[in-house]
């Protein structure tokens, strides 16, 4: 009764379209692991988070949020009551809470965090607003231990020595 022909166009239908085969498949589930959620300005979260991707938040979220191997961006909009957790963390918006980051935190110029910051990389940008305590990692940081090797050049035992006499 419907004869089409495959090489037929055929506006909208799946007769002239190549078919997928599984590793299309594969590669298009690939790309959508590990992406970006974004939580929006008008969601209201109260609870706990936890992500196995970058997380985006503009809303506001009371709990925890917690991921480990991804990035957590509080964007301007963002309002948190909650401690984060997270490989890289970027405050744009207001945050109080803990906040703990594996490799940095960056607080940017619009960043307003009231809570503890305990990091091996911490950047406070210019106009960022921030009340509470950091703790650096040193064993963390390649810079540091570039400078524990170097550390006799920078503090010659002479110099120390000098240094001393005087205070006598």
């Amino acid at each position: 009764m419907f004869k089409f022909k495959k090489d037929t166009d055929i506006s909208g239908s799946a007769v002239n379209k190549p078919s997928r085969g599984s590793s299309e498949i594969a590669k298009r589930g690939s790309v959508s692991i590990g992406g970006k959620t974004m939580i929006g300005s008008t969601v209201v979260i109260d609870g706990n988070i936890t992500s196995a991707e970058d997380l985006i938040i503009e809303g506001k979220v009371s709990g925890t949020i917690t991921a480990t191997e991804h990035e957590v961006t509080v964007g301007q909009a963002g309002q948190l009551k909650a401690n984060i957790s997270a490989k890289i963390v970027r405050i744009e918006g207001k945050v109080e809470g803990d906040i703990s980051g594996g490799e940095k935190v960056i607080i940017s110029k619009t960043g307003n965090v009231l809570g503890n910051i305990d990091a091996p990389r911490v950047t406070l940008e210019d106009g960022a607003k921030f009340k509470g305590s950091i703790a650096m990692d040193p064993d963390e940081q390649p810079a540091v231990k570039a400078v524990r090797s170097g550390k006799s050049d920078l503090f010659p035992a002479s110099a120390v020595a000098a240094d001393n006499s005087k205070a006598s």
